[in-house]
């Protein structure tokens, strides 16, 4: 089992990895697949089931669908490029993919939502089809966004979504006892075995560059979103309030009478900053998806901004570090809000967080896995019950206190030896469960708490 870093952290455009960027991916795909079909097609349309349909108009995902559908993609997506495209095909009802046909599209009718029961391969279902001139069915084909930004056709949902046919790496870990076993036997870091693993990919020019990059765009939007004011589009009139605190934080610096727990102010506020960028659709970095897209970024700015002998040199460690928690959490449980609950994305965020500082300060191996399962641990049972549909409520506080936790677990764990009750792996597994168990009102359906106990939503 390989996750790269850079599946793990993926460049993209808010509210939501699943149920934006993966639409948006899922229809990119189409396109390649009609282009390499004999059929001469003369319109589209899309499906969208389940969570997808749910909370699809809150999440963008029929803006995502349109625009992939035109051409574009999360990792580069130009802001204004797609605005022109879509103010287009609103008023022309036809849609020019590069390298295909003008086809018929019209927004209001082509893209459809269907609030019966989902499609049986995920919550996050999609069907997007291809029509002849007289209308007919000529390609069609069914698509899962699996969250974080991860799409799977039905075909390769039923073939396994653990198979893997690339070649072996050098420390192949499937669950943190074997991580843990590989790091006693080598002598190495979690990070070194996935620096390893990641250059049996890519050079090592080419995986710093890549690093050095999701870290650029991460604290890029922390700084957009700490200056940023205004209100977060989708109706609910959500003040964005990064600027403020911020201010606020900066004007009592130095002073005296500032108690100590104002550092998880600061927290927070790097936290907020990101989710209200994302709320807005600006670019982020799914961490490991976009509404928990805060935790992993506030977490490093608070390393390297308030912890004595930080060292920007070593957020590549961070990075690699969280992503091989995040691989072990996606491949033995699920990243994915509308199949586990906000457990699987912020708390897997905390989790990433939380082992990649103690990996930066100092930790061993069984200290990080430590870390990782106390900051898991207690986001167990977590649902996901968007206001609206929105990745506003709760989810930007909550990015702020999935990161204070992380924080919290990481010290906890520097204060141990690394020995510990429940393992990771453990964890993992109940978490799992706990997601299968749990109601679909509650797992980014918006049917059931806070979605529908605020008035007026």
């Amino acid at each position: 089992m390989f996750l790269s870093v850079f599946e793990m952290f993926k460049v993209g455009i808010g509210p939501s990895s699943s149920h934006t960027m993966g639409p948006m991916v899922a229809a990119a795909r189409f396109l390649d697949t009609l282009r390499a079909s004999p059929f001469t097609p003369a319109g589209l349309r899309a499906r969208l089931h389940g969570s997808l349909a749910f909370t699809g108009i809150g999440h963008a995902t029929d803006r995502a669908v349109i625009l992939g559908l035109a051409g574009f993609r999360p990792d580069d997506y130009d802001a204004e490029a797609g605005e022109r495209a879509l103010d287009e095909i609103r008023d022309t009802h036809r849609i020019a993919p590069s390298g295909l046909p003008d086809l018929a599209f019209d927004p209001k009718e082509d893209v459809a939502f269907d609030f019966g029961p989902p499609l049986p391969g995920h919550a996050n279902g999609m069907v997007i089809e291809a029509l002849d001139a007289q209308g007919d069915v000529i390609l069609s084909e069914t698509y899962y966004s699996v969250g974080g930004g991860f799409v799977m056709t039905e075909a390769e949902l039923s073939a396994g979504r653990n198979t893997d046919d690339a070649p072996p790496v050098p420390y192949p870990f499937k669950s943190a006892v074997e991580m843990l076993e590989m790091c006693e036997t080598t002598g190495r870091t979690i990070a070194e075995l996935k620096r390893e693993n990641e250059l049996s990919r890519i050079t090592e020019g080419a995986l710093d560059a890549g690093l050095a990059r999701i870290w650029q765009v991460m604290s890029a939007c922390i700084d957009r979103g700490l200056e940023t004011g205004g209100t977060l589009p989708g109706g609910l009139n959500v003040r964005r309030r990064a600027p403020g605190i911020h201010q606020a934080l900066l004007a009592e610096r130095g002073k005296n009478l500032t108690p100590p727990h104002t550092i998880n102010d600061w927290i927070s506020v790097y936290a907020m900053a990101v989710n209200e960028e994302n709320a807005a659709g600006g670019q982020v970095v799914t961490a490991p998806t976009n509404g928990a897209a805060g935790v992993v970024p506030a977490t490093i700015r608070y390393w390297l901004d308030h912890v004595p002998d930080a060292k920007p040199s070593r957020v590549g460690e961070f990075l690699l570090t969280a992503a091989a928690i995040a691989g072990l959490v996606k491949h033995n449980a699920s990243i994915s809000g509308a199949e586990c609950g906000c457990q699987a994305e912020v708390g897997s965020a905390s989790a990433m967080a939380a082992a990649g500082l103690a990996a930066v300060m100092g930790g061993t191996p069984e200290q990080v896995e430590n870390a990782a399962e106390i900051a898991l641990e207690h986001h167990l049972g977590m649902t996901c019950d968007p206001v609206k549909g929105l990745v506003q409520v709760p989810c930007i506080e909550r990015n702020g206190l999935g990161a204070i936790k992380a924080v919290s677990a990481a010290s906890l764990s520097l204060r141990g030896d690394g020995t510990h009750l429940v393992p990771f792996d453990a964890c993992i597994e109940t978490m799992r469960q706990t997601g299968a168990d749990m109601s679909e009102r509650y797992k980014e359906t918006s049917l059931g708490g806070l979605a529908v106990n605020i008035p007026n939503c």
